[in-house]
């Protein structure tokens, strides 16, 4: 079995894909264990500016922020 390692560090900024994209950036990583211990689930939380507001989102995938990906921090993940 591989292991799962975030992609992504906190502070990735990627655009959102349809009509109106947005700039969103994320703020955390989610991992899901099983019951034995082992990292089975990687999502990330990204927030986007709207009408002066933060509106953030809890389910965003590895795949949603590499077709999107506009820039990427400087500092590494610790590991």
């Amino acid at each position: 079995m591989h292991t799962l390692e975030p992609k992504h560090p906190i502070g990735t900024q990627f655009k959102t894909r349809g009509k109106h994209t947005r700039l969103c950036t994320v703020t955390d990583i989610l991992k899901t264990y099983n019951a034995a211990g082992a990292l089975v689930a990687i999502r990330y939380v990204a927030t986007h500016q709207f009408l002066g507001q933060t509106v953030t989102d809890g389910d965003v995938v590895q795949a949603t922020i590499d077709m999107g990906l506009v820039s990427q921090p400087v500092a590494t993940i610790a590991k």
